[in-house]
């Protein structure tokens, strides 16, 4: 599996993905002119106006309308107005770019050799009908053996085995829908013969060309298929039979010969096709299928037509996808390709989650009757002691409402996931990169960021504000990078492997700096964090049906989390208070730190060994991809150094501070002034290097093997330039903090309600407006995001108590529940796709 799908964590000093309040976002700005802080008066009350109706809570009702609208619309349309997406994927498209086919609604899988020979293994495929015909033939043959010439003699039957597979594909040459087309059908429907399990038909340009396009030769046409259209519904009954309708030609430069041929006449002859063989169903419904998606796409390309007859290589390759898609999706179910396949029924888990969430709307409905409203929300912890901020107030008891209402809430949602890529509801469409796709939304973004920006409250060297920031505008930037698919371009891709780095980066430095500072090493504290990292993922994996480590970057975040506690608490646990008595207990840090590089170091080195560590069973089940722990090594090496990396600089920071070496006041620089100036002339063009560097990049493997030692240059040359400046330690962007303080959640929730077929696509909500169903998924998205968010908070109040006896017997009962849950599905692990 290719590394394209970047992540984030929750790092620095919110590693437990906490929220961070609904208030509305708004700038601040400082004006020197009278007339401009007139505008800026004029402006307050609106903008407070405004704020006082359209809040977090009003557009998450606005959120829920449309979901249900379009819910009602989608499911209205797919059932009542032809609503198969095999109908779709046979008929219509567009292209995307210059060659990358998009059908209507649907993603269509391009399909390899290998699985073309699993999927037609001992079949055989028959192709009837004349020179076009003859094209698509070979273009379906490449799909199976790319290596295949075009050498079989014109006019004349052609055959192809694959021998190891036993896939036999037949050319038939019938150029005419006639009697020799009708015997060759007739032959087919004798029991004693072999049927062929597809064929794929069409003829009529022979038909144009040898009687001048007159109107008799259309109604005998009519008459003949008619006969023909008989035999193949027979063909139909016991398999798939498909009438390829005719593509238009370039009528400049046609030979003279074939000028007969326009395309006026050839909408003739489909209109006749389609009328007969629509009129020969039966039960109400034709079993032979129209495939025009391939005349819809020779549209745009005829132009590039050699002779004006016979279509360009790529348009022909569409068709033959296309039929591949049609044939092969049901069978093989490819992850990437929605067109024609139907889903699965939900598993056993899924039915139980399904009732768990039911019994927990009934319940709450229930307290609801009963007058059982004596509850309030609970205040938000603070993100990093998670210590409870005291309300002015003294505030009433929890009630116990508040819990069934919070799950009621997470069932709704889960059910809008499963919805949104789990049934047969919403459209589905594929990615296609394009610069202006990937950059025109980043610029956008950075001006609405640099446009909301506040004074911080502290100016501190990675204060709480600017690690809000720094993980929000990174986040939307990864959001952006996958809807449009830009892992395509390795510039683009290694820079957002910083990212991923930044953000593990953060996870060191923050759970570094609290139980430095805090020395709270509790069994509290670190089920909240756990639990805060792994709910909705664990949620998602029983009601999606995926694995753990097919959300890997939270797999990777709880590791890290595991090892930098077992690095720090474990004897002699080493604090800032202690350490101020003696600097000999530096030395003990530094030993650590050492102790976990070469642990690092010997998984690295040996993947044999690693691989064996987590192969053992029941770990493995935590870090399996589809039967193999091989996603997890590459993942967990690609930035194996950024968690040391972040707990040694916030080491070397704390330290610096304490003992006074920085400069941290509002408006001063961080360092002397010669040093200052020395250090960012460093950072930037140590930023600029390694840009350089990314963009002369050629292959992915080549940078993926330099990332984990040098991706540090630029996280640190970033760090230095946004702080040692004291104006810009002094100001923030409220806009990016808002995104960075649900970070985790909206990673998370991009996978199913964003993006759509686990990644691969992108979520339809809108069909035939691109920019608007942007819009509308991303208001949906962001809502959902922020509520998981709140939920996840108060759930982890709920369901891990203070009270250590308390918790060790839930820790229990949890640990006996898990091994069941792994012991039923030993052996049964899903996957998510061929």
């Amino acid at each position: 599996m290719e590394a394209e799908e970047e992540v984030v964590s929750q790092g620095a000093d919110r590693a437990d993905g906490a929220p961070g309040g609904t208030q509305p976002l708004h700038c601040t700005a400082a004006c020197c002119h009278g007339g401009a802080k007139m505008a800026v008066l004029a402006y307050s009350p609106g903008k407070r106006e405004i704020n006082q109706y359209f809040t977090i809570k009003n557009a998450k009702l606005i959120s829920l309308v449309v979901v249900i609208v379009l819910l009602v619309f989608h499911t209205a349309s797919r059932y009542h107005g032809g609503g198969d997406s095999c109908e779709w994927l046979l008929s219509r498209g567009r292209y995307l770019g210059e060659n990358v086919w998009q059908p209507y609604g649907c993603m269509m899988h391009k399909y390899k050799s290998i699985e073309a020979k699993t999927c037609l293994a001992e079949k055989r495929v028959a192709f009837v009908g004349d020179s076009r015909i003859r094209q698509l033939f070979y273009s379906f043959v490449k799909i199976i053996e790319p290596e295949r010439r075009e050498d079989g003699n014109k006019h004349e039957d052609i055959s192809f085995e694959e021998k190891s597979s036993s896939v036999n594909v037949d050319f038939m040459w019938h150029p005419e829908a006639n009697n020799s087309m009708k015997e060759r059908l007739i032959s087919w429907t004798h029991e004693t013969s072999a049927k062929p399990d597809v064929v794929i038909l069409g003829a009529a340009t022979w038909s144009i060309k040898l009687h001048s396009g007159s109107s008799e030769t259309l109604q005998q046409y009519k008459v003949n298929l008619t006969a023909i259209a008989t035999y193949l519904e027979r063909l139909a009954e016991h398999g798939e039979v498909y009438w390829v309708l005719q593509d238009p030609v370039n009528e400049k430069v046609l030979s003279e010969n074939r000028k007969m041929i326009t395309n006026q006449q050839l909408e003739l002859y489909n209109d006749a096709a389609v009328d007969v063989l629509n009129s020969s169903k039966r039960n109400g419904k034709s079993r032979v299928k129209l495939l025009a998606a391939s005349r819809q796409a020779a549209l745009e390309t005829i132009t590039m037509s050699d002779d004006g007859l016979h279509l360009p290589e790529n348009t022909r390759n569409v068709g033959a996808m296309v039929l591949m898609n049609s044939v092969c999706n049901k069978l093989l179910r490819p992850i990437d390709g929605s067109c024609c396949q139907t889903l699965p029924p939900p598993n056993i888990f899924q039915k139980l989650s399904a009732c768990f969430f039911l019994g927990s709307a009934v319940v709450f409905l229930a307290l609801h009757v009963l007058g059982n409203n004596h509850h309030r929300r609970p205040v938000p912890p603070d993100v990093e002691s998670l210590e409870e901020k005291k309300p002015v107030t003294a505030a009433v008891p929890l009630g116990p409402k508040a819990p069934f209402q919070a799950l009621c809430k997470m069932g709704i949602i889960m059910g809008y996931f499963y919805l949104c890529d789990r049934a047969d509801v919403f459209m589905k469409e594929q990615k296609f990169y394009t610069h202006s796709t990937f950059f025109i939304p980043l610029i956008y973004i950075f001006v609405l960021g640099v446009f909301y920006n506040e004074s911080s409250k502290e100016t501190k060297l990675l204060n709480r504000e600017q690690t809000d920031e720094w993980k929000g505008w990174m986040q939307l930037v990864i959001l952006i990078y996958h809807i449009s698919g830009a892992s395509a371009f390795i510039p683009v891709y290694m820079h957002v492997r910083v990212l991923v780095a930044a953000y593990l980066f953060q996870t060191g430095y923050g759970h570094f700096s609290f139980f430095w500072l805090k020395g709270d090493f509790g069994l509290y504290r670190v089920c909240q964090v756990l639990f805060r990292l792994n709910f909705l993922v664990l949620v998602l994996c029983v009601v999606m049906d995926r694995p753990y480590q097919f959300y890997y970057f939270v797999p990777l975040v709880t590791f890290w989390f595991v090892i930098i506690y077992a690095t720090l608490a474990m004897w002699p646990q080493i604090l800032q208070k202690k350490a101020n008595n003696s600097g000999m207990w530096h030395l003990g840090v530094l030993a650590k730190l050492l102790g976990l590089l070469v642990f690092i170091c010997c998984f690295a080195f040996s993947q044999g060994f690693f691989e064996s560590i987590f192969s053992v069973w029941p770990i493995s089940k935590l870090f399996e991809l589809n039967g193999s722990i091989h996603e997890w090594w590459f993942r967990w090496k690609l930035d194996r150094f950024a968690v040391i990396h972040g707990m040694l600089f916030a080491f070397i920071y704390l330290v610096l501070q304490k003992r006074q070496v920085l400069s941290e006041g509002k408006g001063e620089a961080l360092f002397s002034a010669k040093i200052s100036n020395m250090l960012l002339f460093i950072s930037v063009v140590s930023f600029i290097t390694y840009s350089i560097w990314a963009s002369s990049c050629k292959t992915k493997t080549e940078c993926n093997e330099m990332h984990p030692y040098i991706s540090v240059v630029q996280i640190l040359a970033f760090i230095l330039i946004r702080n040692i400046p004291g104006y810009a330690r002094s100001i923030y962007s409220s806009f990016f903090a808002w995104f960075g303080k649900i970070s985790l959640e909206l990673f998370i929730c991009q996978y199913h309600i964003w993006l759509a077929a686990d990644t691969k696509g992108i979520l339809v909500l809108i069909p035939g407006n691109p920019s608007l169903n942007i819009m509308v998924s991303t208001f949906i998205f962001v809502c959902v995001a922020h509520e998981v968010s709140l939920i996840t908070n108060y759930l982890a109040q709920v369901v891990i108590p203070k009270d250590t006896v308390a918790l060790l017997k839930r820790l229990g009962a949890m640990g006996l529940f898990s091994l069941v849950v792994l012991l039923l599905t030993r052996g049964n692990q899903p996957t998510p796709g061929a």
